[in-house]
């Protein structure tokens, strides 16, 4: 081969790498979607449901290590309720709920469908869901969570501040030391508690009695933890409700179809199988 041809050659490999370069990512993104859409279909099959996940995570397609497109890969309300008007009365609703605090989401709109629905609605949630995620849990007939899962407080929010903190700080001052617009920001503050209050008797009433609803429904409204307080499993079991730990494997493996941009977490590594106790090891020659 001349210097000429093999110039050409290489010319050619180099275009062939950068197309790939290029296609990579489009590529990979394309494999992960088939995968969750057979990791979908094979949930459904074993347990007869629908399945709908709400997985509040950033993704990156990368470009030689550079962001190319960002998203959310989350359904919204319209299509989370579209999916709950498809299933017939008589199909399961399974919800895979991952979803931190500020989730964008009409849950209150959410959880009044899920509440209509004839057939079980159980929900998953494999590692937290806060703020509208915790309402869509208590909707549910059936919770499964995993032992070290969390869920999160439900008082409102007003502008930047919990709207439990704005009634009590202005239950130390008299009229005449709020201005107007703290005012406001009081009647929205009783408002919105009172409305959240409401709504989770309402749903709380599926699994205990009345009572036991409405005190809970104040407990959980009142501002009594932060924003960003975990109530475990234990907590929930202490204010009656009946939680299940019987996590199917499979929306484990599902969840891992959703990994989380590497830039956004710490650096943690392991080898990804389970281990059983080391068996012991056979006495030397000479050693009692």
């Amino acid at each position: 081969m001349n210097w000429g041809n093999f110039q050409g050659a290489l010319n050619s490999l180099n275009w062939i790498i950068f197309g790939y370069l290029i296609l990579q990512p489009a590529l990979k993104h394309r494999m992960v979607k088939k995968a969750r859409e057979a990791s979908f279909r094979h949930l459904e099959q074993t347990r007869k449901s629908r399945v709908i996940a709400l997985i509040h995570r950033k993704e990156v397609v990368n470009f030689l290590g550079f962001p190319m497109m960002q998203f959310l890969d989350i359904h919204d309300s319209e299509s989370v309720l579209r999916a709950i008007r498809l299933t017939p009365d008589d199909m399961p609703i399974d919800i895979i709920l991952h979803t931190p605090a500020g989730l964008n989401l009409a849950s209150e709109q959410v959880a009044h469908a899920l509440t209509r629905h004839k057939a079980k609605v159980t929900v998953f949630v494999p590692h937290y869901a806060m703020s509208g995620g915790t309402l869509l849990a208590f909707a549910a007939d059936e919770l499964v969570m995993c032992p070290d899962a969390i869920l999160g407080a439900l008082d409102p929010v007003i502008g930047q501040f919990p709207a439990a903190a704005i009634i009590s700080v202005s239950e130390r001052k008299t009229p005449e030391q709020m201005a107007d617009n703290t005012f406001l920001l009081v009647d929205q503050a009783k408002k919105a508690v009172r409305q959240m209050e409401m709504l989770l008797k309402k749903l709380l009433s599926k699994r205990m009695d009345e009572q036991r609803a409405e005190t809970l429904s104040k407990t959980l409204t009142a501002g009594r933890w932060t924003q960003d307080y975990p109530i475990s499993i234990e907590e929930l079991r202490e204010f009656g409700f009946a939680v299940s730990t019987d996590m199917p494997e499979d929306v484990l493996l599902l969840m891992n179809l959703y990994p989380q941009d590497a830039r956004r977490r710490p650096s943690v590594d392991f080898i990804a199988a389970p281990y059983t106790a080391p068996k012991p090891l056979p006495a030397l020659p000479g050693n009692s």
